[in-house]
C-alpha cells in the first residue's frame, strides 16, 4: 500500500484519559494547590524579607517554579507532575522547620527582635498552614501521574468524530492531526 499524506491528514491523535472527570478534577486540583503554594511562600517571602538572609534567592526560585508547573499542568503536561510533589517535599521541609525548629518564626515574636514586614507569628501561622497544602499538593500530583494523561490514541478522523459526536473538545480545542 503506497504512502498517501491525505491518509495522514485523516487521523487525529486525542487523549482518552484527559476527557475523564476524574483527571479533570485532579489537574483543576494541582493547578490550585500549586498557586495556593506559591502565594503562600510569597507571602512569607515579603513578609520576613529582612529575616531571610540567604534563603531569598531559594524562595524565589520556589515560587517561580510553583508558577510555571501550575502553568504546565493546566496544558496537560504530566512530566511536571513528580517534580511538583518533589519540590514539595523540599519546601514542607523548609516550612517546617521554619514554624517548629529552633529559632522559629514564633520565637521571633518576643521582645529583642527586629520586626518588618509582617509580624513573625503571622509568618509562622503562614508556614504552618503551607504544610498540609505542600501534603495535599504530594498526593494530587501522584495522583495525576498514575492516570496517565499522556496516553494517545491515533484513529480516523471518521471514527473519532462518530465516538465523540461532533468531535469538539471543549477547552482542549479538539483532536490533533497526526502530522503535526
Amino acid at each position: 500500500m503506497a504512502y498517501d499524506e491525505t491518509d495522514e491528514e485523516d487521523r487525529v491523535i486525542y487523549h482518552p484519559n484527559q476527557d475523564k472527570a476524574t483527571s479533570k478534577a485532579t489537574k483543576a486540583i494541582v493547578v490550585l494547590l500549586l498557586i495556593v503554594s506559591a502565594v503562600l511562600t510569597l507571602l512569607i517571602t515579603i513578609g520576613g524579607w529582612n529575616e531571610l538572609q540567604g534563603a531569598k534567592v531559594v524562595s524565589i526560585l520556589f515560587i517561580i517554579v510553583f508558577f510555571v508547573m501550575a502553568y504546565f499542568v493546566q496544558r496537560w503536561n504530566r512530566g511536571v507532575l513528580p517534580l511538583a510533589a518533589g519540590l514539595s517535599v523540599i519546601l514542607g521541609v523548609f516550612a517546617a522547620i521554619a514554624a517548629f525548629g529552633a529559632g522559629s518564626w514564633f520565637d521571633r515574636s518576643g521582645s529583642g527582635y527586629d520586626h518588618s514586614g509582617l509580624p513573625p507569628d503571622l509568618i509562622g501561622l503562614l508556614c504552618i498552614v503551607l504544610i498540609p497544602v505542600l501534603l495535599l499538593l504530594i498526593v494530587f500530583a501522584m495522583r495525576g501521574f498514575s492516570q496517565k494523561w499522556n496516553i494517545e490514541i491515533e484513529t480516523s478522523r471518521e471514527e473519532y468524530e462518530r465516538q465523540h459526536r461532533g468531535g469538539g473538545r471543549g477547552g482542549y480545542g479538539g483532536p490533533r492531526t497526526a502530522h503535526a
